[in-house]
């Protein structure tokens, strides 16, 4: 699938260097291409939360999803003080998909803890505000301590779904033709998001 790259929309923009840092320390982690682009070609829609209220065995089972997520109307709100933001793009092949949960699980933790990882190696590059959107569900644990304290408070970090944005609605505003996986065969994309300002 070939995708364009869309720069930065707002004033300013991250150093190439520094994105060509993330690009090399994702790589270990499944990630395939970084994303340049403005928190306002983010799509916040309603509907998505529907999907999660009624359509997901872990709603108001999981620290990283409704209702223990921001409203998509927060959602809005914490993305206008945003400036920049990255698309994390990452690949994944598991044929057994539906029937191997360990290694399926085990790819799930490899996504979030790169993604994290390029989050702190952004707040350590003077971005302090930098915040992840996971692509994947937490899977930190086997089964989430929810309501209880988190045992991983911070790695802690809601999934881009749950945070109510269309990630299809996104990737087309971006002038991304997104890939959807009709056989468990297939590789899949999965994308996280890095707020930045």
């Amino acid at each position: 699938m070939k995708n364009k790259v869309v720069p930065f929309k707002g004033s300013g923009h991250l150093p190439i260097p520094l994105l060509q840092r993330l690009k090399e320390s994702g790589k270990e982690y499944g990630l395939e291409a970084i994303y340049p682009i403005s928190p306002e070609d983010i799509a916040v829609a309603d509907w998505v939360n529907l999907k999660c209220r009624y359509g997901c065995v872990r709603y108001n089972h999981s620290w990283c999803c409704p209702p223990a997520t921001p409203s998509p109307d927060k959602v809005r709100q914490i993305l206008s003080e945003y400036s920049h933001a990255i698309l994390l793009q990452y690949a994944h092949s598991l044929p057994k998909f539906y029937r191997d949960e360990k290694q399926k699980r085990m790819g799930m933790v490899r996504a979030w803890k790169g993604t994290v990882s390029l989050e702190r190696l952004i707040f350590l590059e003077g971005y302090h505000k930098a915040f992840s959107l996971i692509g994947e569900n937490c899977a930190l644990c086997r089964d989430c301590v929810y309501p209880k304290n988190c045992l991983f408070p911070q790695e802690k970090r809601p999934s881009v779904v749950s945070f109510s944005i269309d990630v299809v609605g996104t990737l087309h505003r971006l002038g991304i033709t997104p890939h959807v996986a009709t056989d468990v065969s297939e590789e899949f994309t999965y994308y996280a998001i890095i707020l930045i300002s």
